[in-house]
């Protein structure tokens, strides 16, 4: 889901590693042909679409009248990245259940988003969410978030490819590094085409398609499972492992998870990123109505529910079997210390030809979901809210059309030479892998700074520009602190909730008349 689900969310992101060289394996010419076959799917979407696309509408919103179950799976395909995918099954590995226990906070997340926030956004013809920033934050509120959203999610697209690259795919595949800069490349520009070409409809179009292939995925991976040791009976668990954390209810600094932290943590950051991330409000847009964006969003969270506990169910049956078949463990780790490396490990070396494409191509999905959309939602804001805004004329639909085709083109160029970068700094050792870790916990500190601004805009009257230069101010500062510093990183559960109270209250009090230092300096 979301997240470095750079995509890791802050939940995750420290529970994936580099899958083991001992996992290597050589692609089969069957799976090389699986992940054809998905390629080419992803493009013959993208050119349908293209002469279909006629207008800005179209291409960056789908005509405002998409159909609501499509809107849903791609918000969730969108949120869901390929460390995501296989950090889920390492987490129930490896700690237990408890971390799950965020989705407990999902009917709160429904309430809030469906029934408070998308009414507010869904009232005004917009194509960006951050023009709504304007109407009552000013210019520089506007600015302010579409560049945080711009920092956010270039920052995390690049990590996204890089890590899908180095971090799963060449291990995975058994290649030599020397080919990881051809596989970026690859993966870059298939998804910068069919989401440049297409727009907005073939990138949720896609989005669906990917998210059936990460369920069809986990299913896969379940199934052999069962069939090799006879049955579900034979893998689930009947007690509670030893090596699992022990259920904590309230706050803690001694464990790495409890209900509470897990819970609040999900809450405050599905409804900071569902509330003020362009890649959601440009879905409830892209719908006819209130009624179908919360559509949409009740089908997103469904599939986020039945995907989660579909993957903590793939890492039972993967410990499951190699408890029965400990022979088949990467050599020199015990089995709780290679948990991340033991999905992929078991696609490489268990599932039949054919299979290991499709879960690989599941793989591909997670991440390329995730870019398309991000391109698609990042041309919207330099279309409408950076060039458009200071353009002295206003675009014509079919000029806003082709402003934001290039602008797509010129962002996935971007996110594609920013993940090269970045693999260069790590392979020169400018940039450890425990950096480019600490990069992606980083991109999650701006998602409740950014929704500090709309809950401003939308909830606060008094609301001024100078209470939201503040609030962001606060706020990061307040989400480094929790993220980094407080019982040594322990707190980091807590960063979303502490940071976005901070900026409510700072941007709140702040924009009160007796701050107002610019009218007593003229009086």
């Amino acid at each position: 889901m979301c997240g470095l689900d750079v995509a890791l969310t802050t939940l995750l992101a420290s529970s994936v590693s580099q899958v083991e060289p001992e996992t290597q394996s050589h692609i089969r010419s069957l799976d090389m042909a699986v992940i054809g076959l998905y390629a080419i799917a992803m493009l013959a979407v993208g050119r349908y679409y293209k002469s279909r696309t006629q207008t800005a509408d179209a291409y960056l919103l789908g005509g405002r009248n998409m159909n609501p179950i499509m809107i849903g799976l791609s918000l969730f395909a969108t949120l869901t990245s390929t460390l995501s995918y296989l950090a889920y099954p390492g987490e129930m590995i490896k700690f237990g259940p408890m971390m799950f226990s965020m989705l407990a906070a999902f009917p709160v997340v429904m309430y809030l988003v469906g029934w408070i926030l998308i009414p507010r956004i869904m009232k005004q013809d917009v194509t960006s969410g951050y023009e709504l920033l304007e109407l009552r934050l000013g210019l520089s509120g506007r600015v302010l978030g579409a560049t945080m959203f711009m920092t956010l999610r270039v920052a995390w697209m690049a990590s996204i490819l890089y890590a899908t690259t180095n971090k799963v795919l060449i291990p995975l595949l058994g290649l030599d590094p020397y080919w990881a800069p051809y596989i970026s490349a690859a993966m870059g520009l298939i998804t910068l085409i069919y989401a440049a070409e297409g727009g907005m409809q073939a990138v949720v179009v896609t989005d669906a398609m990917q998210s059936l292939i990460m369920f069809i995925g986990a299913l896969v991976v379940v199934a052999v499972v069962s069939v090799d040791l006879g049955g579900v009976v034979a893998w689930w668990p009947h007690v509670w492992a030893a090596h699992w954390e022990k259920p904590v209810f309230g706050f803690s600094t001694d464990v790495r998870s409890t209900f509470v932290g897990a819970f609040f943590n999900m809450l405050v950051w599905m409804t900071c990123t569902c509330g003020s991330d362009q890649m959601a409000i440009q879905r409830y847009l892209s719908t006819r109505d209130v009624q179908a964006a919360r559509r949409s969003f009740s089908v997103h969270l469904v599939t986020e529910v039945l995907m989660t506990m579909l993957l903590a169910t793939v890492g039972l049956a993967v410990l499951g079997y190699f408890t029965s078949h400990p022979e088949g463990l990467i050599p020199g780790k015990a089995l709780v210390d290679q948990a991340d490396e033991l999905l992929p490990h078991f696609v490489v070396t268990v599932l039949p030809s054919g299979l290991s494409g499709l879960v690989i191509a599941a793989m591909l999905s997670a991440a390329m979901s995730s870019l398309s959309s991000g391109m698609n939602a990042a041309s919207a804001v330099i279309t409408t809210d950076f060039l458009g805004r200071f353009r002295q004329s206003k675009y014509t639909q079919l000029q806003s059309m082709h402003v934001a085709r290039w602008a797509s083109i010129v962002i996935g160029i971007f996110v594609l030479l920013l993940s090269l970068l970045i693999a260069s700094l790590v392979k020169h050792g400018y940039l450890k892998d425990s950096l480019l870790d600490l990069c992606m916990k980083v991109v999650n500190l701006l998602t409740a700074p950014l929704f500090v601004l709309f809950f401003l805009a939308l909830f606060v009257p008094w609301a001024k520009p100078r209470g939201a230069i503040a609030a962001t101010l606060a706020s990061v500062t307040v989400a480094v602190e929790f993220a980094f510093v407080l019982w040594g990183g322990k707190a980091f559960l807590f960063t979303a909730p502490a940071s976005l109270f901070v900026g409510v209250v700072v941007g709140s009090v702040v924009s009160l008349p007796m701050f107002d230092f610019a009218a007593k300096i003229k009086k």
